[in-house]
C-alpha cells in the first residue's frame, strides 16, 4: 500500500509540472527577451554564459536590487502554429546550465516531425564557436478544414563566444523560414486545392559587448534584421545600444551610493510591402536615456528621462505623397525599493517610451498578417506602477504589481474583410476574410500582475503567473484579439537521480472581442458579396494541459514523450484558425 501510494504521488508531481520547453514560442537565437524574469531556461548556448569571476561585484549588488521576476508572454503550446517548441531542450531544467552538444528527433500524430540540435566546442584563449539547427513540421488539420493547413518552420545558426581579460564578446548570425497556409477560412467554403501559401525568411545578425568593469563604457549591442515573404514584402532592421556607466561610487552620507548611467539608442526600420495598397515606412529612431540611481542596503531610488527623436516616412497608398514626421519625446522615468526585508520589497515608479512597430515582430504575435500593413509607433506617455516582491528562505520567489498606463497607437490585430467583392472563390491567398492587420487607437490600460515560483524540494519546481489586461480606447468600443485575463501553472520534477524528468504546464486564457465577416450574393448587383460584419464577435476562453517526460537510459542517450492540449479541444487564438487537439510526440536525443 505504501508503494502505491509512493508511486501516486510521483505520478501527481510529475503531472502538475512538465511542460517547460513546450510552452514557450522560439525566440530566433540572440533576439529573446533578456529581462531578468521568472521564465524558462533557453536551450541555445547563443549568448555569452556565466563565468566564475563575472559579474564583478558591484554589478551583482546591482543587479540583486535590480531583480524583476516578470510574467513571460508566452503562446499556447498546442497552439497550431508550429513554433511553439522551437529551439527548447525536450526535458526540465533545473540549473542556469545551456543544453548543447545534442541531436534529437521525434515524431508524433498529426504527422509532426521534430529535429533539433546543437553543437558547439571551446578553442584556444576561451573562444567557443557552435551552431544550432532546428526543423518542425506537421500535416495540420485534415479533418477540421478540406483545404492544405499544413506548416513548417526551420531556424539554423551559428555563434561565437570570446572570454577576454576586459570583457566577453557574443556574435550570433541567425536563418529563419516559416512554410505555412492563411487557413482560417470561416466564411466561405473554397476548393481543396486552394492556395493559401505564406512563407516568411528571416537573416539576423546580432552582436554584444560586456566589460567586466562598469568605468565609463559598459556594453555595447547590435542587432540587425533582414526579412521577406512570399508577396515580396521586404524588411530591414537595425539598432546599437551603447551603455555610459559610473558604478558603485561612494557618498559621504549614510552608506550611500550612486550609480549613473546614459544609454545611447539608435534605431532603424525600413518596411516595403508589394500588394494591395503597396504600403511602406522609414523610421529612425534616436534615445537618450540618463539615470541616477542611489543605494542604501537593499533600498534604493532611481530618477532618470528618456529624451527620443523619430523621423518617420510613410507611405500609404501608391497615389498618395509621402507623408514625414520629425517629433521630439520626453518620457518620465523613476523608481523607489524600500527593503524591508528580503521577504518583503515594496517599490513603485513610473516610465514611458516609444517602441518601433516592424512587421517582422508583428509576425511574431500574429502569422496570419495580409503582406501590406501600416506601421506606426507606440508611444507609452506614462506608465504608473507600484507592487510587492522577494524572496522567503530562498524557496518562494514572487513579485505582484498593478499599473495604468496613458497610451497612444495601442498595438491590436482586427481582422480583414474580403479584398475583391466580386462572387468567386478564385482569389488569392489572403482574400478569403482569412487574414488581419494592424490597427492603432490612443487610450488607456490598466494592469495586474503576478508570478510566482516555489522550490518545495531540492528536485521540485512549481510556478504560476497571472496577467489582467483592461483597456480603454477612444474611438473603438473594444479592443480585438487581446483576453482581459491570462494564467498558467505549472512545474517540474526530477528523480532517480536526475535519470526521470517530469514537467507538466497548464494554461488558461479568457475569451477574447474580435470582429468578423459574412458574406452572401447580392440580389441588386448580381456577382458581387454583399458584406456583414460583426464587431462584436468572440473567440472562446480556453483551458490547455501539457505534459512532458524525458528517461537517460544512458549518459548519452534519452527517450522522451510529450503530450500537448491534452485536454483534446480545437480552441482558437485567432478567429477561424483552430489549434491542433490533442497531441503526442515521442523521440530520442543522443547527447555527446
Amino acid at each position: 500500500m505504501k508503494k502505491r501510494v509512493q508511486v501516486l504521488s510521483i505520478l501527481f508531481l510529475g503531472f502538475s509540472q512538465v511542460a517547460f520547453s513546450q510552452i514557450k514560442e522560439e525566440k530566433l537565437i540572440l533576439d529573446r527577451k533578456r529581462e531578468p524574469e521568472v521564465k524558462k531556461i533557453e536551450k541555445k548556448k547563443t549568448s555569452v554564459a556565466a563565468e566564475k569571476n563575472y559579474p564583478p561585484k558591484e554589478k551583482k549588488t546591482q543587479d540583486s536590487l535590480n531583480l524583476k521576476y516578470d510574467i513571460t508572454d508566452v503562446p499556447a503550446a498546442s497552439d497550431f502554429k508550429t513554433s511553439t517548441i522551437q529551439g527548447e531542450d525536450i526535458s526540465p531544467k533545473f540549473n542556469a546550465d545551456y543544453q548543447n552538444n545534442y541531436f534529437q528527433l521525434g515524431m508524433g500524430n498529426f504527422g509532426k516531425i521534430l529535429a533539433d540540435g546543437n553543437i558547439s566546442t571551446t578553442l584556444e584563449n576561451q573562444l567557443e564557436v557552435g551552431g544550432d539547427v532546428h526543423f518542425l513540421s506537421t500535416t495540420g488539420l485534415k479533418k477540421e478544414y478540406d483545404w492544405n493547413s499544413k506548416q513548417s518552420s526551420a531556424n539554423v545558426g551559428a555563434y561565437l563566444n570570446s572570454f577576454g581579460e576586459k570583457g566577453k564578446f557574443n556574435i550570433n548570425a541567425d536563418y529563419g523560414l516559416n512554410d505555412y497556409n492563411y487557413y482560417g477560412i470561416y466564411a466561405l467554403k473554397p476548393d481543396s486545392n486552394v492556395d493559401l501559401q505564406q512563407k516568411t525568411n528571416r537573416f539576423k545578425l546580432n552582436g554584444y559587448y560586456d566589460f567586466y568593469s562598469n568605468e565609463i563604457l559598459n556594453d555595447v549591442r547590435l542587432k540587425s534584421s533582414i526579412l521577406s515573404d512570399h508577396f515580396n514584402a521586404k524588411e530591414t532592421q537595425a539598432e546599437i545600444l551603447v551603455n555610459l556607466s559610473k558604478h558603485a561610487v561612494e557618498l559621504p552620507v549614510n552608506d550611500l551610493t550612486m550609480n549613473a548611467d546614459l544609454g545611447v539608442n539608435l534605431e532603424t526600420l525600413k518596411s516595403e510591402f508589394a500588394l494591395l495598397d503597396q504600403n511602406s515606412s522609414n523610421f529612425f529612431n534616436a534615445t537618450l536615456s540618463p539615470k541616477l540611481t542611489f543605494f542604501q542596503g537593499k533600498s534604493y531610488i532611481m530618477i532618470g528621462s528618456d529624451f527620443s527623436f523619430l523621423n518617420a516616412k510613410n507611405n500609404s497608398n501608391l497615389l498618395t505623397e509621402e507623408n514625414q514626421n520629425n517629433k521630439t519625446y520626453w518620457f518620465p522615468k523613476a523608481e523607489v525599493q524600500i527593503a524591508a526585508a528580503d521577504e518583503f520589497k515594496f517599490y513603485g515608479g513610473v516610465d514611458g517610451g516609444l517602441k518601433l512597430n516592424s512587421y517582422a515582430n508583428l509576425l511574431e504575435e500574429n502569422p496570419y498578417l495580409v503582406s501590406d500593413q501600416e506601421l506606426h509607433p507606440t508611444e507609452t506617455k506614462y506608465n504608473v506602477y507600484f507592487g510587492i516582491r522577494g524572496d522567503i528562505d530562498q524557496s518562494i520567489k514572487y513579485d505582484v504589481s498593478a499599473g495604468f498606463a496613458k497610451m497612444n497607437n495601442i498595438l491590436f490585430f482586427k481582422a480583414n474583410s474580403l479584398f475583391d467583392n466580386s462572387f468567386t472563390l478564385d482569389r488569392a491567398p489572403y482574400d478569403f476574410a482569412n487574414t488581419f492587420s494592424a490597427a492603432y487607437d490612443n487610450g488607456t490600460k490598466s494592469e495586474v500582475r503576478g508570478s510566482i515560483q516555489f522550490f518545495p524540494l531540492a528536485n521540485l519546481v512549481l510556478d504560476g503567473e497571472l496577467n489582467f489586461e483592461k483597456y480603454l480606447l477612444d474611438n473603438n468600443d473594444h479592443i480585438y484579439n487581446k483576453p482581459l485575463v491570462k494564467a498558467s501553472l505549472g512545474g517540474k520534477y526530477s528523480l532517480l537521480g536526475k535519470k526521470l524528468n517530469l514537467g507538466a504546464k497548464a494554461i488558461f486564457s479568457s475569451d477574447r472581442t474580435t470582429n468578423s465577416f459574412s458574406f452572401e450574393e447580392s440580389g441588386t448587383s448580381p456577382n458581387l458579396f454583399v458584406t456583414t460584419e460583426d464587431t462584436n464577435d468572440k473567440v472562446g476562453g480556453f483551458a490547455d494541459l501539457n505534459l512532458s517526460a524525458e528517461y537517460k537510459v544512458h549518459k548519452n542517450f534519452s527517450i522522451f514523450a510529450l503530450g500537448n492540449n491534452l485536454l483534446n479541444t480545437n480552441y482558437q487564438t485567432f478567429k477561424g484558425y483552430k489549434v491542433l487537439g490533442a497531441q503526442f510526440l515521442g523521440g530520442v536525443k543522443i547527447s555527446f
